[in-house]
């Protein structure tokens, strides 16, 4: 059997804390992110966006960027929310949720911005 990594993470160190479990792959580049958007609209699940700063990420309760993006299909509308979540909160994590209304809850998580603590 190989070895397993042991991922390094603190509290006491907010850049180290990982967040679902795209967190403990590389980040995502532009084409990796539109996949899974486009995964989360193909399962008819509603994108939402969320936000908070990095040493409050490990609570339950993140921000709400305006309302859920109920029946949005388009990629690129959901793309430049994410950005505009990300200029307008530069320092917080930004994260995308695909919400299913089926299970009446979250089908996906992810971050995809990470904020930098001061």
């Amino acid at each position: 059997m190989s070895e397993v990594q042991d991922y390094k993470s603190s509290l006491a160190n907010a850049e180290s804390r990982k967040f679902e479990t795209f967190s403990y792959l590389p980040a995502m580049n532009a084409d990796q992110t539109r996949k899974q958007i486009e995964y989360i609209v193909g399962k008819g699940w509603n994108p939402g966006i969320e936000h908070t700063e990095p040493e409050n990420a490990i609570s339950n309760y993140w921000y709400m960027w305006k309302l859920p993006m109920f029946g949005e299909t388009n990629v690129d509308a959901i793309l430049a929310e994410l950005e505009a979540c990300h200029k307008a909160h530069p320092k917080n994590h930004v994260r995308l949720l695909g919400f299913d209304n089926y299970a009446q809850s979250a089908g996906a998580s992810m971050v995809i911005y990470r904020g930098k603590t001061i």
